[in-house]
């Protein structure tokens, strides 16, 4: 089951998987911010590297261009609410960004979740539940909008109350994860990453879609597509996009950006295409 409404660049949805099968969830990443409230099901949350166990009424939070996965761990129905909106939603009332400090004032896959002790968990079931109820446009988009300003609310204070919390090593998959994105758009290769990490081509590959839900290469154009996007809408040429996320072939760029994104890439401002 899946209700959903979109306008004006937000997306809503809620759906119901009563028998869920990891396969048909795949790594993606989103030009948008993401509000992900997980209901029930057996799930863990992978972003960036680090993996979050989801119990019920968990509430996850997602930057733009922050690769993200569910991996579905057991049978059990998997029920969850989801809303997409751009990082600029807020701007009119909070020029400052107070609003949305945890989706920018953060490092890749590091305090995405939180928990019913740090968040009043029915409040923000009620919150979405109302938001995805039916109604006339005005009406329906009135409640949207003024319920995600509540959300944000919400989250940033919960955000401001984390503090540093204590220190943990990153593991392997992390510190793998954060050196391809700081490395994301020089010459890089699958063979040469396993090499900085002294391990087989093979190791590394599973460490990596053990963590992230996504093979190394399909990781890496992911995320640079994105960039490129990004770069492309704010006014770069295709071209100057191509070369400065890492891509030394334009041809190969536009094939990749056609089959990933379902168009070519333009200077247009498109709206927001659900991944």
């Amino acid at each position: 089951m899946l209700k959903e409404y979109s306008f004006d660049n937000i997306y809503i949805r809620q759906a119901v998987d009563e028998q869920p099968d990891d396969s048909d969830f795949t790594m993606h990443i989103h030009e948008q911010c993401e509000i992900y409230f997980f209901v029930s099901g057996n799930v863990e949350y992978l972003v960036e590297g680090s993996r979050y166990p989801l119990d019920e009424n968990s509430l996850m939070i997602i930057r733009p261009a922050e690769a993200h996965k569910p991996r579905i761990t057991g049978s059990e129905k998997y029920e969850r609410y989801a809303v997409n909106f751009p990082l600029s939603f807020a701007d009119s009332i909070d020029p400052r960004g107070e609003l949305t400090k945890a989706f920018t004032e953060r490092p890749l896959g590091k305090n995405n979740m939180f928990s019913y002790s740090e968040i009043d968990m029915k409040l923000v079931s009620r919150l979405f539940s109302e938001m995805c109820s039916d109604g006339d446009d005005y009406n329906r988009q009135l409640t949207i909008k003024t319920h995600l300003i509540m959300l944000l609310d919400i989250i940033s204070r919960a955000f401001a109350g984390k503090g540093d919390g204590e220190y943990n090593p990153p593991s392997t998959a992390e510190r793998i994860v954060a050196y391809v994105n700081n490395h994301l758009y020089d010459t890089i290769s699958v063979d040469k990453l396993a090499e900085h990490f002294y391990l087989s081509q093979s190791q590394f590959s599973r460490v990596f879609r053990q963590a992230t839900g996504a093979a190394p290469w399909e990781y890496i154009t992911k995320k640079r597509l994105t960039a490129a996007k990004e770069k492309i809408r704010s006014g770069s040429s295709a071209q100057n996009a191509a070369e400065s996320c890492g891509f030394g072939d334009y041809s190969n760029f536009y094939r990749a950006y056609i089959k990933h994104f379902g168009y070519a890439p333009t200077n247009d401002n498109t709206k927001f295409r659900k991944n």
